[in-house]
């Protein structure tokens, strides 16, 4: 028997409705703060992805030779495909762009859980602002879609200013493997590079600088940094809005091309691979041979979102079955569409079942059973059966609308 690839999943209905429920939620708050979708293809020219990270990212994603000979990649993110777009298709589009996405990506690593080789990500993209309102306003996006989702999460902001200004005078790769540590919070590995590097005062800086909680503490450590004056702003926004969030300076970011502000969001229900949301400001579309533009944006892990919500936590349907005798059919159907059109389920026996099974298959599958015989097709009424407590009643179609509506049937 053939089974699904390793690190890929089969979603069933219930848990397919409770990720497009969440998903919708997303999608809700993107469109209250005026951002638009998009979509990009779910593979790219491989180089794409190598100019922004290296070759050593080769490893982990999913890479084939096309009839063309061409190399591509399934995506293993979506920020390099937004930022392509854009100079493909809206460099001369009035600023800022403002764009979300949700969609599938792929990597190539162990499976873990919350952690697959087939993930979604929900993200945003805020292309051409580059001020402190425009870092904050993706901030405080990322916090109003998560609080939408209604997953317990602590979210942390930072800025990389800090923690560049302490590392000024390390050679860009020297500069690498130290973020390399403080992104993984690899602190023994941390001394022992700065050691080698005969720079073990610089280790007890950095380690200072992630237990500030303030940016006065903050700027006594890393001393006069670029962008003072931007950052104040920004985190004064944040206040002002009252969203929850902590400072830390400690946030690394293991992608090179973030230039500012960062953030990352963590779920307070899930054990190591607790991370949910990650972004920041960042400069990329240079990079693909476009202007140097400014964008901040976020991806949310959409999987572990739902790992954290319990997959299937959401209210269902109420479904109504329509259970009939042969001499109730064509009554039944009607009845069954003035349901629906008032927007609830409804579904019909297509077995050939007596009265009696269709009844206890009813029991098995829906919240109510509408049974329609010889009497109710000559009356126009209905028998309205409350599968859960037994209870009947007969009445008019739409007096039985009412009543599972009553029951929170109509969404």
């Amino acid at each position: 028997m053939l089974q699904k690839p390793r690190g890929t999943r089969d979603f069933l209905p219930d848990e397919m409705e409770a990720r497009r429920t969440i998903e919708w939620r997303m999608r809700e708050v993107a469109r209250l703060w005026g951002y638009r979708e998009v979509c990009t293809p779910e593979f790219e020219d491989l180089e794409l992805f190598t100019m922004r990270s290296g070759e050593g990212i080769v490893e982990e994603m999913y890479v084939f030779l096309d009839k063309g000979g061409r190399n591509l990649a399934l995506r293993p993110e979506i920020t390099a495909s937004v930022i392509r777009m854009y100079i493909n298709e809206a460099k001369v589009a009035p600023k800022p762009l403002r764009w979300c996405y949700f969609a599938d990506c792929f990597r190539y690593e162990r499976p873990q859980k919350g952690r697959y080789r087939q993930f979604w990500q929900f993200g945003v993209e805020l292309i051409g602002a580059d001020t402190a309102l425009a870092d904050a306003e993706v901030i405080m996006l990322a916090a109003d879609m998560l609080n939408a989702t209604g997953v317990t999460y602590d979210l942390k902001v930072g800025h990389l200013s800090f923690m560049k200004n302490l590392l000024k005078d390390l050679e860009p790769p020297a500069q690498r493997r130290v973020m390399a540590h403080l992104d993984k919070k690899d602190y023994d590995g941390l001394k022992a590079t700065l050691d080698a590097m005969d720079k073990p005062e610089l280790a007890h800086s950095l380690t200072t600088l992630l237990e500030c909680r303030t940016l006065k503490e903050a700027f006594e450590i890393a001393g006069n940094i670029p962008g003072k004056e931007r950052i104040e702003q920004t985190i004064s926004l944040l206040d002002a809005s009252g969203m929850k969030y902590s400072l830390n300076f400690g946030i690394a970011r293991g992608l090179d091309y973030y230039t500012g502000t960062v953030f990352e969001g963590f779920a307070q229900n899930l054990g190591a691979e607790n991370q949910i949301l990650g972004g920041g400001t960042y400069r990329l579309a240079h990079l693909f041979g476009g202007d140097d533009v400014a964008s901040c944006g976020f991806a949310i892990g959409f999987d572990r979102v739902m790992v954290s919500l319990g997959e299937t936590q959401h209210k269902k349907d109420t479904v109504v079955a329509i259970v009939c005798t042969h001499e109730g059919r064509d009554h039944a159907l009607e009845v069954a569409r003035i349901f629906r059109e008032a927007g609830i389920r409804s579904e019909m026996d297509l077995m050939e079942r007596g009265l009696g099974a269709q009844l206890a298959h009813a029991s098995k599958t829906a919240d109510f059973a509408i049974v329609i015989g010889q009497r109710e097709a000559e009356s126009k009424n209905v028998t309205l059966r409350n599968l859960q407590t037994g209870e009947q009643k007969t009445l008019d179609p739409k007096s039985a609308i009412a009543e599972v509506a009553s029951h929170g049937a109509c969404r």
